[in-house]
């Protein structure tokens, strides 16, 4: 990944004397919790936190990231961005990681389901992945659907993916109660991911701000509901829920804040329908016609949805599943497909725009789990005749979901 700079916002409290481990970096990384940890890959993400940091490393960090953004004549005007579909943690996906564990000496590794996305992956300047379920610091009291609780490996298979931050507002955010919500970001903040959708206190509920490569950037992620649960009255923060006033009210929040660009993430719309439904266009169209909001990514169908213009800017639907145990063996055989959603965004006039967007198509190999691009694997000529017949009919459903408007990146 290349450039991002965390500023204040929704994801983490800025405390004094943070730590870290020091990752190779062209930019510091810099942390914005006691319990955050190291970059895992080459990234030039910079946390603002307007102190010296000490990494556990030992390299101290002498100087302040300026709260104030850099003149516009010093700025690349151009980033790319990365998202992904939905990861979730099906019990058979973590004993395969714990299969996968044995032989690298580890309880859990996920690592070996992202290495064939990570040099896609690690390309972007920023890279988002949906988390759909919790995190278990301890790596005790696991369990899959319906309320799922996964090994904190997890985590920090995505960080070593190459993902900087994830969305993690979900219909699945309380499995695990208000305990579970801080936990799931105790181990984000370890692994070096940040985070949006879910916060511990009141002083984190404002609008996430990052900067890449100099664009001040703001992640907002909300989920339709809760699976029966609900917030706590005494602290609706916990979770953003979807509201179009609340989400236009936190991206013009965003927008006063610094945001020259802002990215919605929607845990939304109907499981296993690839057409997007009428509420989601609706709430698209009205979103995208605020000059708040830039670019609409959504998650939650578990299978892959178009990816269109809406007044002149973009909304990817759908970006299918990630990382699932879901097939035809239990559901619709599409839940193995999902899309690497590549996006360049270039400053036009006085404002950050979509230059382009180009998506990679994924397919999740069982019983392996391994997150496979499906073009990339087809030329490699590794792939069995039966894996290559699958990949194939994966493709071909991929690209009919998505539709003419996004462009099928080559490898």
């Amino acid at each position: 990944m290349a450039a991002a700079t965390w500023h204040r916002g929704a994801l983490q409290p800025v405390r004094a004397a943070a730590h870290q481990t020091a990752a190779p970096a062209p930019v510091e990384l810099r942390a914005v919790t006691a319990s955050a940890q190291p970059a895992v890959r080459r990234s030039s993400a910079v946390v603002d936190t307007g102190s010296s940091l000490t990494p556990a490393a030992g390299r101290v960090i002498t100087q302040p990231q300026p709260r104030r953004p850099p003149a516009a004549s010093a700025r690349v005007r151009r980033f790319t961005l990365l998202a992904s579909g939905d990861v979730l943690s099906h019990t058979s996906v973590v004993e395969r990681a714990r299969a996968y564990g044995a032989g690298s000496r580890r309880a859990f590794d996920f690592r070996p389901m992202f290495a064939a996305i990570r040099p896609i992956v690690s390309a972007a300047d920023l890279a988002v992945c949906h988390l759909e379920t919790p995190l278990s610091p301890s790596g005790r009291q696991l369990s899959g659907y319906p309320r799922f609780n996964a090994p904190p490996q997890l985590a920090a298979a995505v960080r070593h993916a190459g993902y900087d931050a994830c969305s993690v507002a979900s219909n699945h955010s309380m499995d695990r109660g208000p305990h579970g919500v801080a936990g799931t970001l105790a181990v984000l903040d370890r692994a070096g991911l940040r985070h949006a959708g879910m916060v511990r206190s009141p002083r984190e509920a404002e609008p996430s701000i990052l900067t890449v490569r100099g664009v001040r950037v703001a992640l907002l992620s909300y989920t339709y509901g809760l699976n029966g649960f609900q917030v706590p009255s005494q602290r609706p923060w916990l979770v953003n829920l979807l509201n179009p006033d609340r989400i236009l009210a936190d991206a013009r929040a965003a927008r006063r804040a610094g945001s020259e660009f802002t990215v919605v993430f929607l845990h939304w719309g109907q499981e296993f329908r690839s057409a997007p439904t009428k509420a989601q266009r609706t709430l698209a169209t009205r979103l995208l016609a605020d000059p708040s909001v830039d670019l609409i990514v959504g998650h939650h169908a578990h299978v892959v949805q178009p990816v269109q213009r809406l007044h002149g800017k973009w909304v990817a639907f759908g970006m299918g599943n990630s990382l699932s145990a879901q097939s035809a063996a239990c559901c619709p055989a599409p839940t193995q497909d999902g899309v690497l959603l590549q996006v360049a965004v270039a400053r036009k006039q006085d404002r950050y725009v979509v230059e382009a967007v180009r998506y990679t198509p994924t397919w999740v190999e069982h019983p392996g789990y391994r997150i496979r691009p499906v073009l990339q694997t087809l030329a490699g000529g590794s792939a069995s005749p039966a894996m290559r017949a699958a990949l194939r009919t994966s493709l071909h459903r991929t690209t009919t979901a998505i539709g003419r408007a996004a462009r099928l990146a080559t490898p």
